[in-house]
């Protein structure tokens, strides 16, 4: 097979069911996409003609869709997690074809003492909070002490992320950047946390709000990736979204930040449209920041519904030699009762001119990814995912 180019799309936390593991993640039932295909703003017209439904466990989206006795377009599967956790991190990294059998730390009784002082000291702040919260309930609790005394909010989740609240107008961006960087610095070791996320917001008492500002300060890789792969044989590694922060600038040729997943569409259709050799690496994040952590249903779909219309328009301008391959990296059910990340199966779809449209059924990691797309561009790249290359000629 002959392959010049290669779209991955992560849709950020769109999960296809319980894992067999979920239970002792606290995820029993999990299931992202069975939450929101009820929904009245669910129509994915271009996800089911490329066979969504027909992936094993998701043939209830059927029933939601006008039957036309049409075969699937895209290959299709779903694929378990092998890594020891289920956020955005490792996640993305298995997916590049890096298992972490270890979970990275999480603090569900907040940050060690040692951490915070240290975290002070250095920025010569006090810090306010210091549990797992709500990204909107702790700005609207703490934002006024905030602003008032030039405290900094500090929070987690159950994920393994330092996240640090300001307002824009207390903290400008940038030294809000610089307040990261040092927190970055300080969780080494055992305190070697995912992601310290700058979480910005703006607006009044009661009226707060977070900004497009937020900034993902992410942990290295702690192996080789695909993308570092990639780079030494000199293809193009195009990040566009979360993709550069996540892998801490390594194995990225070339990215762009966006504002959302309307942009992120927008700068992976510009991609399309440009002549490049190798992997365009794309995060969309609304669904799992705006949607799925709030628990809106609703919003969800609707945001699934935006991006199909978008996935319309990027299949014209794929070429005889492009593969488009979809998928997720966690879920985030919004019909949970938590508003946590979900341990769940991830959705595959591949499609390209020469793609079979089979099915893949339940590939055992993430990194089976990773393995195809090393197959594809002739790398050699060593990885615990198994690819299905030659399952799909």
């Amino acid at each position: 097979m002959n392959v010049k180019r290669v779209f991955l799309i992560v849709l950020d936390s769109v999960g296809a069911g319980e894992l067999p593991d979920a239970e002792k993640f606290g995820d029993r039932g999990a299931n992202t996409l069975k939450s929101i295909h009820k929904s009245p703003f669910f129509e994915i017209p271009n996800l089911m003609k490329m066979g969504l439904g027909d992936i094993q466990g998701l043939e209830y989206l059927k029933n939601c869709m006008a039957e036309n006795g049409e075969k699937h377009t895209a290959a299709v599967g779903k694929a378990a997690e092998l890594s020891m956790g289920k956020d955005t991190t490792i996640g993305h990294w298995e997916i590049m074809g890096l298992v972490s059998k270890e979970p990275l730390p999480t603090y569900p009784d907040g940050f060690p003492k040692e951490i915070i002082d240290e975290f002070s000291r250095l920025t010569g702040r006090g810090v306010l909070c210091n549990k797992p919260y709500s990204g909107t309930e702790v700005i609207a609790k703490y934002g006024e002490e905030h602003i008032k005394t030039g405290d900094l909010i500090v929070y987690t989740s159950a994920d393994s992320v330092f996240q640090i609240a300001a307002h824009e107008e207390v903290v400008p961006v940038e030294k809000l950047y610089e307040y990261c960087r040092t927190a970055r610095k300080i969780l080494t070791g055992k305190n070697s946390v995912g992601r310290v996320i700058a979480r910005p917001f703006v607006g009044e008492n009661g009226n707060f709000t977070r900004t497009s500002n937020r900034h993902d300060f992410s942990l290295e890789p702690t192996g080789r990736t695909l993308l570092d792969a990639l780079k030494e044989k000199d293809f193009d590694v195009i990040g566009v979204g979360k993709i550069n922060d996540i892998f801490a600038s390594r194995g990225i040729t070339e990215f762009v930040t966006t504002k959302g997943n309307d942009d992120g569409m927008d700068k992976t259709l510009g991609y399309a449209e440009k002549d490049f050799t190798g992997l365009c690496f794309v995060n969309l994040v609304d669904f799992d920041m705006i949607y799925g952590h709030r628990n809106n249903i609703d919003g969800y779909a609707a945001a699934l519904t935006d991006f199909d219309f978008r996935l319309g328009e990027l299949l014209p301008k794929l070429r005889e030699e492009d593969i488009l391959i979809i998928t997720a990296d966690h879920g985030c059910d919004p019909g949970d009762i938590s508003t946590d990340h979900t341990r769940e199966y991830v959705p595959i779809l591949i499609y390209g001119k020469d793609i079979k449209p089979k099915n893949l059924g339940i590939r055992k990691s993430f990194a089976d990814i990773a393995a195809t797309v090393a197959e594809w561009f002739g790398i050699s790249y060593e990885t615990s995912g198994e690819s299905f290359a030659k399952e799909l000629l």
